[in-house]
């Protein structure tokens, strides 16, 4: 008869526990490991964006109305702000700047007579016109003297006498008049003189002011340093001041933007400062990182269409501009997917 070994029951609960120890030991290690790789940010909102430069858009028109001499410039080129990129034919307006510039004058001078009063020469001539008419007058009452003594003596007729009395005061009246003219360029200018003639020097110069102003506003400058992206007008065309009739297009470049269309039901998370990002189907893969720089205060409809057949084009949004760390390589006007993560 074989006998059996019977192990005792508390050795074979020991070997079971063992078993058991070592196997949870081999499995908690993977699982207590921290993790390392990258952790994906926390998207508050997202929608639907347009790139743009930071100026935006701008057209430049011209301020007056008229025919382009000629246009400098073409699309792609940069440009400075304050350039001339246009001239319009300004031939009737250089002449309008120079005859105000001869009013001027003509005016300018007219006040310096008034102040300065007659030349020396006419100062003396008329002087010397002054003397001679007083050495008439005596002459001519000497002569009215003696013809009266003939008179008296019988020797002459009323009527020579009387001819005599009317010459000398012809004589009188003559050097009066050449005394007057005499005062008057010796005199001041009065005050009344003076005040009318430096208005009208004024008013020269104000008129002259308006026709370099109207001929300056035919060259035509950019407002702003940047690119030009789109040229409307080339030389020879007309341009008017009546309706809307742009020259070209400029933008600033130097930075973008992103307008997004945030839904009306995300607008409470969104504030100035946020950190967010925008990715393009154009660029897979590669993300553009930014910052929220303006949220709008009014609900509007939506900007940006996804062309989606199920898109909803009824719904309430609020525009939000991200500017872009970089990103210089997004065209204008492509449409992006932004997401907005928060502050960092």
């Amino acid at each position: 008869m074989k006998k059996w070994t019977v192990l005792p029951a508390a050795a074979l609960g020991g070997i079971v526990v063992l078993n058991l120890a070592a196997l949870c030991a081999r499995e908690k290690p993977a699982a207590a490991s921290p993790a390392t790789g990258p952790v994906t940010p926390l998207v508050l909102a997202a929608g639907p964006g347009r790139v743009e430069p930071i100026s935006e858009e701008i057209s430049v028109s011209a301020q007056v109305s008229g025919r382009l001499q000629e246009v400098f410039i073409e699309e792609g080129d940069r440009i400075a702000q304050g350039q001339v990129i246009a001239v319009i034919n300004n031939v009737e307006y250089l002449a309008r700047v120079r005859s105000a510039e001869a009013e001027r004058r003509l005016k300018e001078a007219d006040l310096r007579r008034v102040i300065h009063g007659a030349r020396d020469q006419e100062r003396r001539e008329a002087g010397a016109t002054l003397a001679e008419a007083e050495a008439v007058v005596e002459n001519a009452r000497v002569e009215l003297s003696r013809r009266q003594s003939l008179l008296k003596e019988g020797v002459i007729s009323r009527e020579e006498a009387d001819g005599a009395e009317r010459q000398a005061r012809v004589a009188q009246a003559r050097a009066d008049a050449a005394r007057e003219h005499h005062d008057l360029l010796e005199a001041d200018a009065r005050e009344e003189d003076r005040t009318r003639a430096e208005s009208e020097v004024a008013l020269a110069h104000a008129r002259l002011d308006e026709a370099r102003a109207f001929y300056e506003k035919t060259f035509v400058r950019a407002p702003i340093s940047g690119v030009v992206i789109r040229k409307h007008r080339k030389s020879g065309e007309s341009v008017s001041t009546e309706f809307d009739s742009p020259i070209v297009t400029i933008a600033d470049r130097s930075a973008l933007r992103v307008r997004v269309d945030v839904d009306e039901v995300d607008v409470s998370k969104i504030a100035v400062g946020q950190r967010a990002y925008v990715t393009a189907d154009a660029f897979d893969g590669v993300t553009f990182w930014g910052r929220v720089v303006r949220v709008g205060q009014v609900l509007g409809k939506k900007n940006v269409r996804t062309d989606e057949p199920a898109e909803r084009v009824d719904t309430k949004i609020l525009e939000v501009l991200v500017q872009l760390d970089d990103g210089h390589e997004l065209p204008l006007g492509l449409r992006v997917q932004a997401f907005i993560v928060g502050k960092t």
